[in-house]
């Protein structure tokens, strides 16, 4: 056997041609073939209209601006009405589905049922994937019903905070800078303050 096949290295990646058509992916056929080991379960990639979209490995200031967050926030929610959980599968469509760093909902909806419309916010902290996270994200969350969704930027800490969902997509973001309080719109319980957290701008 080759050596240099493993089935843990990265899965390779193609753009097709322009005008080329591309098979179709469902959120049903990706699950599929996770169960059957044909895609492994730890690999990052979302299904973006059908297409599987490899994610961009997470840098170390994503993790600990996650880190902070996850410590202030969980304590938060314990024997609350709201319920949190961290890069989950969020089913967007039949052939379309997010795996956002923090999830908010109802705890009266079970998990699997959560839709977007549902959620009362969605969190990502962003480094490598800035641009995907406010340009192709965004819109999508916007048309699908996402009352506020934040991206967090891991490097200067400044957050773009997105409301008012329209089918067009968000009116232009809110910025708030590092020290500013962040205040969920329907959870004003879990503000937050970077700063207060321990958290700086990087140099």
């Amino acid at each position: 056997m080759n050596e240099r096949l493993h089935l843990n290295r990265l899965p390779a990646t193609t753009q097709a041609a322009e005008g080329l058509p591309r098979r179709r992916w469902t959120v049903a056929q990706i699950e599929e073939m996770v169960a059957k080991g044909i895609i492994l379960e730890d690999e990052r990639f979302e299904l973006i209209g059908g297409e599987i979209v490899p994610m961009s490995p997470k840098g170390i200031r994503h993790e600990l601006v996650k880190r902070e967050l996850q410590k202030h926030w969980f304590p938060l929610v314990v024997g609350s009405q709201i319920e949190l959980i961290t890069e989950t599968t969020l089913h967007i469509d039949e052939d379309e589905f997010r795996e956002p760093d923090f999830l908010f909902w109802p705890a009266s909806i079970p998990l699997d049922q959560v839709t977007p419309a549902a959620a009362l916010l969605i969190v990502e902290v962003a480094d490598t994937s800035l641009r995907y996270d406010l340009q192709t994200k965004a819109p999508v969350y916007a048309r699908r019903g996402v009352r506020e969704y934040w991206v967090i930027d891991a490097t200067t800490l400044v957050t773009s905070i997105h409301r008012s969902p329209t089918t067009e997509g968000y009116p232009p973001p809110h910025e708030a800078g590092p020290s500013d309080r962040l205040e969920p719109l329907l959870m004003p319980q879990l503000a937050v303050c970077l700063t207060d957290l321990g958290l700086e701008p990087a140099a």
